[in-house]
This record gives structure tokens, C-alpha cells and sequence, in this order.
């Protein structure tokens, strides 16, 4: 990766409005095929202690229990998956469980475009809770702000779909028209966005020149990108200032978090000054 050219006058100033949320990877991806039976109960970490054989009776009797006597048949697939969902939400708000079609959406949220509103969200008590709305999106033009509830869309209640249900119901083609029904802090009634879709081109990196020879560049996000076009933003700013950068605000405001590996990234270019 091109390394950031020092800065020799007055050093960086820099400004982090955020606690970045930032996604739980699983360090290995594992399928029956991975797993030996006859240590799959007895391995440890050394972290952890080998997992007792009435715990895992006690798992299995659940699932047998709720195959026996739900109201309605179940998935073997549906069962598990929704119990490593619900392990991963155990931890803490940030670590997630995604499943193919979740880390499809991932990857194209971090590296491509896509037809949607532009607007970030995180399951919340039932509905989505608005995390940040992107810049220049239909979300943002139309005045959805951070920490709205969305709690319908097109007239179907949030709580009645999954999170990824949820979700997709805000993508779709350009041009077409959704619904959204918004619980806001200090309004007294739901207030209702009626919003036009759009390719959302995600540009994680902006900047301009501020008084007095300081740069400014907003991080909006942490995507692959991120990190070669912050370096290439800050080095354009330099050339501006003739070579005379004074210092640098860095604004993460609203950033809604990303990739772990490029948030890392950008805070060794200036850990590395």
C-alpha cells in the first residue's frame, strides 16, 4: 500500500466523533466437513474450557423439544442458524452472524452500488433504528436523520419481517417509489417519508481545504477503498496548501463503521507518521 508522505509542519489534528462499529468476522468458516467428531466436543482454546456433554444434551433436547411440540414445523436449518444468531447477539451489539445472502449484500455494500435509499440501520427493540443516513442518497436528501426508527415500509410493520427482510424491502431499481413510516425523538406522530430509490454509489472519502493551511477529509464509511483514497485526498490537499499542510481534521461523524481490515489500515497511516 502507498504510504502517506510525512507531514513536517504542525503535526495532524485530528477529530474522532465515533466509537466505530465494526463487524464480527469468524476467524474460520466451518462445515461438517472441517469438524472431527471425536474432538469436536473436547477441543479448547486457551480461553476457554472443553464443553461439558450436559450442555450439549441440554442444546439438543431444546431442538428436539421445539421439532416435537411448535405450532408449526420447523427447519433443522432454520433452528441452527437462528442459534448461532442467537449466540453472536449474545456477545455484544456489533457481532453478527451473517449467512450467504447477508454477506453477499456485505460485500456489495463495501465495494459496489446498488439500487436503494442510502441509509444505514441496525435491527432495534422490533424496527430499524437509523444509524446514519449516507450523503448525497435519497435517504439523506429527504431528511431521515440518525437514530430514526423506521417501523414500516410500504405499509408493512417492520416487526412483522426479519432484519435482511427488512432491509431488502428498502433496495430495488431506480426510480421506484417506497414508504417509509419513521418514529422520531421529540415528534409526537409517526412522520412518513415517501422516498424515490436510486444507484447508491458509496464515496467513502471526501475533502476540501480549510482556513489557515488545515485540510479537512469526512470518512463516511470504511470500505475497501477507503484507505488508498484517503491517502490520495490528503496528498491533493497538500498539493493545494503548496506543500504547506499545517494539520488535518479527520471527521468520522456518523460513520457507521465497516471493515475491520480498512479501519485498521487508516489509522496506521497516521500511526505511522
Amino acid at each position: 500500500m502507498k504510504q502517506l508522505s510525512r507531514l513536517t509542519l504542525q503535526g495532524i489534528f485530528t477529530l474522532i466523533a465515533l466509537e466505530l462499529m465494526l463487524f464480527f468476522t469468524p476467524a474460520a468458516a466451518f462445515t461438517d466437513d472441517n469438524i472431527d467428531p471425536d474432538s469436536a466436543i473436547t477441543t479448547t482454546t486457551a480461553k476457554s474450557e472443553p464443553l461439558q456433554k450436559n450442555d450439549i444434551d441440554r442444546f439438543t433436547n431444546a431442538i428436539t423439544q421445539i421439532k416435537d411440540y411448535y405450532v408449526t414445523s420447523i427447519d433443522d436449518k432454520k433452528l441452527l442458524e437462528d442459534a448461532i444468531r442467537g449466540m453472536l447477539t449474545g456477545l455484544d451489539p456489533h457481532s453478527e452472524y451473517l449467512d450467504e445472502d447477508s454477506y453477499k449484500t456485505l460485500l456489495m455494500t463495501t465495494s459496489g452500488s446498488f439500487g436503494g435509499l442510502g441509509v444505514e440501520v441496525t435491527g432495534e427493540y422490533g424496527v430499524l433504528k437509523v444509524i446514519s443516513p449516507i450523503d448525497d442518497t435519497p435517504a439523506a436528501k429527504a431528511g431521515i436523520k440518525s437514530g430514526d426508527y423506521i417501523v414500516s415500509v410500504n405499509g408493512k410493520l417492520v416487526n412483522e419481517m426479519t432484519l435482511n427482510e427488512a432491509v431488502n424491502s428498502m433496495r430495488g431499481k431506480k426510480g421506484s417509489e417506497v414508504l417509509l413510516t419513521v418514529i422520531r425523538k421529540g415528534e409526537k406522530k409517526p412522520l412518513t417519508f415517501k422516498l424515490v430509490r436510486d444507484i447508491i454509489k458509496i464515496s467513502s472519502v471526501k475533502s476540501n481545504m480549510l482556513s489557515n493551511g488545515f485540510g479537512y477529509v469526512r470518512i463516511s464509511e470504511f470500505q475497501q477503498p477507503t484507505t488508498e483514497l484517503m491517502i490520495a485526498a490528503i496528498d491533493t490537499l497538500k498539493k493545494e496548501a503548496g506543500g504547506q499542510l499545517k494539520g488535518l481534521v479527520l471527521d468520522l461523524r456518523n460513520n457507521p463503521g465497516g471493515l475491520l481490515e480498512t479501519a485498521v489500515q487508516v489509522s496506521d497511516v497516521f500511526f505511522r507518521q
